[in-house]
């Protein structure tokens, strides 16, 4: 039987959306996932212990998202806003149960990201042990750049991870010292939502993670996915 449009009390919120490269069609997204304490040195640098214990995860809204090359609003009530370069990955398909062997067929591309946190607000809520959507899932909070097709890069795991800021490198590190693989990571988050495509896995940043003021130029790269620029303002 064929959908018909309901009527709304109220226009329907445009869909977010992010750019292929290479493509004139863009990505519709759903859901943005975000893991934490992804890299071991990362964790040290935040007082946690570096070993292997299981993944959690935390959510942005797509609302969220920054393209590349625009202007990133510092936030208002926070006077300590971090900048954490990520691996995102997009999905195709989902699922629950996923098995880590049959993961990847679900992957349709990756994107360099920013997990930008207002570590201030972050920190009191932690401390009052409340959620952290207000340190993190704020307004324009996760810049992304283009999807490259996994058809076209394959499936990363190595490759150097770098961010600038105003042309010095702040952030460095390497995608094969994640401690929680990509393949394993879909299966783990799988046992909790059912992943759908549009999708979007932000999958954790090395050390490095530092501050940010108006008038900064961050640059962030990832071997073989380009650079996502933004300026702070």
């Amino acid at each position: 039987m064929p959908q018909t449009t309901p009527d709304l009390v109220l226009p329907a919120p445009p869909l977010t959306t992010l750019p292929v490269e290479g493509s004139t069609a863009r990505f519709p997204v759903h859901r943005l996932y975000c893991v934490g304490r992804n890299y071991a040195d990362h964790a040290i640098e935040m007082g946690h212990d570096p070993t292997r214990e299981a993944p959690f995860f935390f959510l942005k809204s797509p609302d969220c998202l920054l393209s590349d090359g625009a202007d990133f609003p510092y936030p208002a009530l926070s006077e300590d806003v971090h900048h954490e370069i990520e691996l995102v990955v997009a999905l195709k398909s989902g699922g629950r149960d996923i098995a880590a062997d049959e993961a990847l067929e679900h992957v349709y591309g990756y994107a360099v990201g920013l997990d930008m946190t207002r570590r201030d607000i972050q920190g009191a809520l932690k401390k009052a042990g409340r959620p952290w959507e207000a340190g993190k899932g704020f307004d324009h909070s996760a810049p992304c750049g283009a999807i490259v097709p996994a058809s076209v890069i394959g499936h990363p795991a190595r490759g150097a991870v770098e961010l600038l800021i105003n042309g010095t490198a702040r952030q460095s590190g390497a995608l094969e010292q994640m401690i929680w693989k990509v393949p394993e990571i879909i299966s783990e988050l799988s046992k909790l939502f059912t992943l759908q495509a549009g999708d979007l896995i932000m999958t954790g940043t090395p050390a490095g993670v530092g501050p940010v003021r108006r008038g900064d130029r961050l640059e962030a790269r990832i071997e073989g996915l380009g650079d996502l620029s933004l300026k702070v303002i």
